[in-house]
């Protein structure tokens, strides 16, 4: 099989996203505190940064929507290359893995491994089916994170974010008073390690929030294995090749998002340009209404609605790993005026304390290693996105 890679171009000037900032606290010891001078009597929505080394908290996008309160000019973010964010854009053609397939016959799963192959070179990124989860339980997932969104602000409040955290219930960290926000409410939750997690954050109501959540996490679990063996088996590496780089106390977080309907689709953005710090990301979208788009040859492509399907994408960390042949792909969330919209993203995260390199059956003399050895790589993923710049930059050679 030729695997050689295609040197990946940077891709510069994405703007600084909540991820990064998500990725910045969970994955390492730094963490920035609120400050204590910014103003009781202000609104969330009003509230400028503090001083450097200070973030606050913007009000939840649910409750400006429902207030009826017209969007601040800090939502403004403009469209791309002059254009309105809302304008159409192709539809693309996603390749589609039977996981079953995969793991079933030799030749059967060899037709799969092609398939993945070619999606995760091109990009990056393909829809999963027969992945195990029966279309009952997928659907209770999606139940649960409308239900809890759709709980009254007191409940909701409940598990908001604490000073120094970045797990819980809210919108945007204010990190910067030029900062664009993105609309959308999030709550972030860690599955694994299980030292790492946080309960008091975990919602009681749905009541069966916790016990479906924590199932889901095991399931994906168990398909993240089977992916990662795939991906190295499609390259003709020895099938943990890359699983062997997670190592131990690796990281598995959950991040339910809401898009409430936006009165300025055209100008507000749900999710800005970005790249995930992740090996690989698994998203649940929303059962009808689409906004996930992909960014390839400077076109933006939407992605189609699979019912009952989940979209993996390769993170950063397994472009390092796969010496480039994998994409770890840009992509945003475009707004609507009449729907909203939910998701549920889950990244597997290799330990901060793993050496993540190239694999050694993808380099030689005619293709050389692209990458150096990295070790806590999203230690360096929040101050390349505050230059403007793509943080895997760090890790080319």
């Amino acid at each position: 099989m030729n695997c050689t890679p295609k040197f990946p171009s940077p891709r510069r000037n994405l703007a600084y996203t909540q991820e990064d900032f998500h990725f910045c606290h969970l994955l390492t010891k730094t963490r920035r505190r609120v400050g204590k001078s910014c103003s009781q009597d202000q609104t969330a929505s009003q509230r400028l940064p503090c001083k450097m080394g200070s973030v606050s908290m913007a009000t939840p996008v649910q409750e400006l929507a429902t207030d009826g309160q017209d969007p601040s000019e800090r939502y403004n973010y403009g469209g791309s290359g002059g254009g309105a964010l809302n304008a159409s854009v192709p539809l693309v053609e996603i390749p589609t893995v039977d996981v079953g397939r995969l793991i079933s016959s030799p030749s059967a799963a060899n037709h799969e491994l092609q398939k993945l192959s070619l999606a995760l070179s091109s990009w990056g990124c393909f829809q999963v089916v027969n992945h195990g989860m029966t279309n009952s339980f997928v659907d209770r997932v999606h139940e649960i994170s409308k239900q809890f969104f759709d709980l009254p602000k007191e409940e909701k409040h409940r598990y908001i974010r604490e000073p120094d955290s970045i797990e819980g219930y809210g919108t945007d960290m204010i990190v910067a008073e030029n900062q664009t926000l993105d609309w959308i409410d999030r709550l972030y939750l860690t599955l694994n390690p299980p030292n790492h997690v946080q309960l008091k954050f975990w919602p009681e109501k749905p009541e069966t929030f916790r016990e479906t959540l924590q199932e889901y996490g095991v399931k994906l679990g168990e398909l993240n294995q089977i992916l990662l063996k795939a991906m190295a088996k499609s390259l003709d590496l020895e099938e943990n090749c890359f699983l062997d780089q997670y190592g131990e106390g690796a990281l598995m977080t959950a991040r339910f998002n809401l898009y409430p309907p936006c009165p300025r689709p055209d100008q507000i953005i749900g999710v800005k340009p970005h790249a995930d710090a992740s090996a690989l990301t698994f998203l649940l979208p929303d059962k009808e209404v689409g906004g996930l788009q992909f960014l390839k040859d400077n076109e933006w492509f939407t992605v189609p609605i699979i019912p009952h399907a989940l979209l993996v994408n390769v993170g950063d960390q397994a472009e390092i790993m796969s010496n480039g042949v994998f994409k770890s792909p840009v992509h945003r969330v475009v707004t609507n005026s009449e729907k909203e919209r939910h998701s549920l993203a889950v990244f597997c995260i290799p330990s901060a304390g793993q050496e993540i390199k190239p694999a050694e059956g993808l380099i030689s003399e005619t293709r050389p290693a692209l990458y150096k050895k990295v070790k806590d790589y999203v230690s360096i993923y929040f101050e390349y996105y505050q230059r403007g710049r793509r943080p895997i930059e760090a890790a080319m050679l």
